[in-house]
């Protein structure tokens, strides 16, 4: 359906497999590890959310928002649906 280079999804496979998210089976191939959901979620939280945080405290600094007022906002933004 996509035309894709195969050493590029060669590369992206090693990639899980080094981030232990993959394992490979000789003979069998590649199977998801047991513990694949909690790396990813672990990597998201301290890299993707850190990242959009340090963001929005920047913004927030430039606005001249409280970390109050900050705090505050986060909070209702949180309880929405």
């Amino acid at each position: 359906m996509y035309t894709i280079n195969p050493a590029t999804a060669a590369k992206g496979l090693n990639l899980l497999v080094d981030e232990k998210i993959l394992y490979k089976k000789r003979g069998l191939g590649m199977f998801v590890s047991d513990t694949a959901k909690e790396t990813i979620l672990y990597k998201r939280k301290n890299q993707t959310l850190k990242r959009l945080v340090r963001e929005l405290v920047l913004e927030a600094k430039q606005l001249n928002m409280s970390e109050a007022e900050l705090i505050k906002f986060i909070q209702e933004v949180h309880k929405e649906p």
